[in-house]
């Protein structure tokens, strides 16, 4: 495979300085941008897969000569050694019910790894098509081993496990995200859970998604939760974005 990588950005530009990409001869994972941008670079990395060219540079200028309007300009360097797909973070998601289903789904598109972990294997079968589940009578364990950075969505069909969870994520201090599902009065009930047990319930984020909506509707509170989820976990470097629609 090939990387292209973002390693100037200046202007109005789709993605900032470190975006990659990785472009094989019948694949393309990662984007910096879309557009013309996107295609000239694909079409060069692939014409270094057919040669055997180790290393290239393109300094592209977005403006109407390609067919995009940004106004910007993005250098972009394209090579071979240790072209690897980024790591992706992880979610994991404890509850198959309707949300934890429908907001698995929403995440597939996503540049996370999301996990729907339950201990019902009825409700695991009914999620969709592609999605990683995990069968456990033991979701407190999934959390003690999740990866430094992951995220985790708390929204069994218990509130008695939805407590005990969320206590075990707040024992961890390298969690980007703790969420549960719940309403204002959910949320009390946990805060004076945590506090007689000495938890800081701060870092808990509850009700998830409330920030966008009210709206109940599973596939709703999914979609504004995955918002949510990758405002959290998407890093951004630059203090000002210039949208880009290409």
């Amino acid at each position: 495979m090939i990387r292209v990588r973002v390693i100037s950005a200046k202007g109005s530009t789709p993605r900032d300085e470190g975006a990659e990409m990785f472009v094989g001869p019948d694949s393309v994972e990662g984007t910096i941008g879309g557009g013309q941008l996107e295609y000239m670079a694909i079409d060069r990395a692939r014409r270094m897969l057919e040669t055997g060219e180790a290393q290239a540079e393109m300094d592209i200028p977005l403006g109407p000569e390609i067919g995009q309007c940004c106004g910007g300009r993005v250098r972009l360097s394209l090579d071979r050694g240790g072209a690897v797909p980024q790591d992706h973070p992880d979610v994991l998601i404890f509850g198959a019910g309707h949300v934890g289903r429908a907001l698995a789904l929403a995440l597939q598109p996503l540049p996370v790894n999301a996990a729907l972990i339950d201990q019902r294997p009825e409700e695991l079968a009914l999620a969709a098509p592609g999605i990683e589940t995990r069968l456990t009578p033991l979701p407190e364990a999934e959390i003690r081993a999740a990866r430094p950075g992951s995220a985790i969505v708390i929204l069994t069909h218990d509130h008695a496990l939805d407590f005990m969870l969320v206590a075990e994520a707040l024992s961890r201090n390298d969690l980007a995200y703790i969420g549960m599902i719940g309403s204002a009065t959910k949320r009390a009930q946990f805060n004076r859970f945590a506090r007689d047990r000495g938890i800081d319930p701060a870092p808990l984020t509850s009700p998830i998604g409330a920030g966008f909506s009210s709206d109940k509707r599973p596939g709703v509170i999914a979609a504004f939760t995955a918002a949510e989820l990758m405002t959290r976990l998407t890093a951004t470097s630059s203090s000002e974005k210039y949208p880009c629609n290409s």
